[in-house]
């Protein structure tokens, strides 16, 4: 599988381990802050951000930086439908059955053409799906 694998490929690396890489050191992160595509609709998506709880905390015009509880994420002005639609976010939430409840009390399917889906028991959890308004898909999983 590695047969074309050359030393040039494994600065920072130790040793490969089956397909394994040991690094030689751990770099510690400390978050992740993804950009996410708005869609046609920048500012729909916006206040759809909001409506699901998440606080501006900053905004550069064609960048938005929101944020709830530590969970940040970056709004960026962009349309490519294609990849909004391959592109998922999974944010952790308290209890999916509530989201999924207030999601849908607020109305916000009808208002911003989302959709979201029935709350189902995942391996990792139990998880509610939400397509926004640029196509990304959205797993809001119960920790």
């Amino acid at each position: 599988m590695y047969s074309d694998f050359s030393n040039e490929h494994a600065v920072g690396f130790d040793l490969i381990i089956g397909n394994t890489f040991a690094k030689k050191n751990q770099m510690k992160f400390l978050s992740l802050q993804p950009f996410v595509p708005s869609g046609s609709n920048f500012e729909a998506s916006k206040e759809l951000f909001q409506e699901l709880g998440f606080d501006i905390r900053w905004d550069a015009g064609d960048y938005v930086g929101f944020e709830n509880n530590g969970c940040k994420f970056i709004l960026q002005k962009f349309d490519n439908r294609p990849f909004a639609e391959n592109f998922m976010v999974t944010v952790g939430i308290g209890n999916a059955d509530e989201f999924r409840r207030e999601v849908i009390e607020k109305q916000l399917p009808e208002k911003f053409g989302i959709r979201i889906g029935n709350v189902s028991d995942m391996p990792y959890g139990r998880e509610v799906n939400i397509i926004d308004i640029a196509g990304v898909c959205w797993h809001f999983v119960e920790q």
